[in-house]
């Protein structure tokens, strides 16, 4: 890809960034989260995230560009989310990206916030096409084989939560803080995984479909039971719950893992990769399993640096410049899109309504 410098724009959840890119290198990157904002609601309020990344959004571009040294007359284009995502940021963004490039007459780019995640370990480690991706995060989970900048195909996926959404409702569920992943991880260390056996759902059924819905349940169920019997929830008790929880999860994701790779490796790719991304993909316990399934494949793996694994306007600025380089525009009519899966010829993974595939 040539050396464009390239603005993005990321507004599609909590996390309000732009970044300023040159070829690879990242010359700044702004992310202006709001946990403050919605931790007394125990999750994400989309017109509290909304407002945020209106207020938010001249802020994050002024710095990135002052961060990077680059006047925004020098700029070759400006990336942006536009979609899938909360309706109201993603069309801040949008709205933002479309004002810069009518001032300036950049070519303007609106990018697919999954295809900047999956496309972020080409961003990193200039990972040769095709390669396996697991992209497991607070809201999305998904084995994808990615061939090009719009070429992906869905090996299956979650049927209802993601693993970042169960880790955030189990933290819920026991006291801790929000994000709940890195919560959940750190009390999981202090714990004994084998105390409480956990289900791994759909284990017991073909493909690479996955489900996290009954493992939240059944923590629940068992912290009730718990609670009940002993009038309380002792220290260790949530520390053994967190682990076992984390553990459930970990083994679904590595089975579900070694099944999407049998079927990349039939296609007998030159250079096998495994890559993962999304906020989960920091969690140790599931790298060290990944790791150790694809050292028995023989099989590459790649996990970005965990800055570049959560929401970020880097990875929307690179899969921006990679589909400029292939002939994509976008115009003045540039919509904000709720719903955007990547493998449009799969079938819905949680089914569709007028406006589409929501996965």
């Amino acid at each position: 890809m040539a050396e464009l410098t390239i603005l993005g724009l990321e507004s599609s959840c909590d996390d309000t960034a732009a970044a300023v890119l040159r070829g690879r290198e990242i010359l700044s990157s702004v992310v202006l989260g709001q946990a403050e904002l919605h931790a007394a609601f125990g999750g994400v309020v989309p017109e509290i995230a909304a407002r945020a990344h209106a207020e938010k959004l001249d802020l994050a571009v002024e710095q990135a560009l002052v961060q990077a040294g680059v006047p925004v007359g020098e700029l070759d284009a400006i990336a942006v989310t536009s979609g899938p995502g909360l309706i109201g940021g993603v069309l801040s963004g949008v709205m933002m990206a479309k004002g810069i490039a009518a001032a300036t007459g950049k070519p303007l780019i609106g990018v697919n916030h999954l295809a900047g995640h999956a496309l972020t370990p080409r961003l990193t480690d200039d990972l040769a096409y095709p390669y396996l991706m697991l992209l497991v995060s607070g809201g999305h989970c998904q084995f994808l084989v990615v061939r090009g900048p719009q070429e992906f195909t869905r090996l299956g996926g979650t049927i209802d939560d993601a693993p970042g959404e169960a880790f955030d409702k189990t933290a819920r569920l026991l006291g801790l803080p929000q994000p709940g992943g890195p919560s959940v991880e750190e009390e999981a260390k202090k714990g004994d995984e084998k105390r409480f056996r956990f289900p791994r759902p759909l284990l017991d059924r073909e493909g690479c479909d996955l489900s996290f819905s009954g493992l939240k349940t059944a923590l629940l169920r068992m912290r009730d039971k718990l609670i009940d019997e002993q009038g309380g929830l002792h220290a260790q008790d949530r520390a053994d719950l967190c682990a076992g929880f984390q553990a459930a999860v970990r083994d679904v994701l590595a089975e579900k893992t070694k099944r999407a790779l049998r079927l990349y490796l039939e296609a007998n790719p030159a250079q096998p990769a495994l890559a993962v991304a999304g906020g989960v993909a920091a969690n140790k316990a599931l790298r060290g399993a990944l790791e150790s399934l694809c050292d028995a494949h023989g099989v590459s793996f790649t996990a970005p640096p965990l800055r570049l694994c959560t929401d970020n306007a880097a990875m929307i600025a690179y899969a921006g410049g990679e589909l400029l380089a292939a002939g994509e525009r976008s115009d003045m009519t540039l919509a904000a899109r709720p719903r955007w899966p990547l493998d449009k010829s799969a079938a819905p993974l949680l089914g569709s309504g007028k406006k589409g595939a929501k996965a």
